[in-house]
């Protein structure tokens, strides 16, 4: 029984150490370069192909400034007084991870916060092993996909292979951007049936 939560606790780790690095927008490149972790190590481990020693998870949570209850699901209730906002956005986004299951697809929502002007640059991209499914559920959204640049509104959806460059952002300053992605880590795709 006890075996079973750790290998659970263990399993649901990853994707938060994922959500914990996006949050800061950090890639695995630079967790590398400040943690003595190499790039392919993390990768296993958030996407439930390696399971994290004490002394990686020790240097993960510093890196990202979490807590190990937090990585390990067990954070501790907020403090009773006014009611925290069910989503915080740190540095630019909210990351809720929706499913603690690693070995396949899993699921995160995401909140991009309202902007003032729509941005001119482009969205900074990433590559990384996997396949991505994202569904647009309220807002406008810029997708940059290697060269193209798409603009998603509520109900559009996008797939694609995440070794494609990738970066979303907010197309407009109507409001927040709230979105829905399926990720699978080695390639998994979503299968429709009707």
């Amino acid at each position: 029984m006890a075996g079973d939560h750790v290998a659970q606790t263990l399993a649901a780790m990853g994707p938060r150490l994922r959500a914990a690095r996006e949050r800061r927008g950090a890639t695995l490149t630079g967790v590398s370069c400040a943690t003595g972790i190499s790039p392919s190590t993390l990768s296993r481990i958030e996407t439930g192909r390696r399971k994290p020693t004490l002394e990686v998870v020790l240097r993960l949570a510093e890196e990202y400034g979490v807590s190990l209850d937090e990585l390990a699901g067990g954070a501790a209730a907020p403090p009773a007084g006014p009611r925290a906002p069910a989503l915080s956005f740190g540095d630019d986004k909210a990351v809720l991870p929706l499913t603690r299951y690693v070995g396949g697809l899993h699921a995160h929502k995401h909140v991009l916060p309202a902007v003032e002007e729509p941005r001119q640059a482009r969205p900074r991209q990433v590559s990384h092993d996997g396949y991505e499914w994202l569904c647009v559920l309220y807002g406008r959204l810029w997708l940059a996909l290697g060269g193209q640049d798409l603009v998603l509104t509520a109900g559009e959806v996008a797939e694609f292979d995440t070794r494609t460059a990738h970066g979303v952002a907010n197309a407009g300053s109507e409001g927040p951007v709230e979105y829905l992605i399926m990720f699978g880590p080695q390639g998994e795709r979503l299968r429709p049936r009707t």
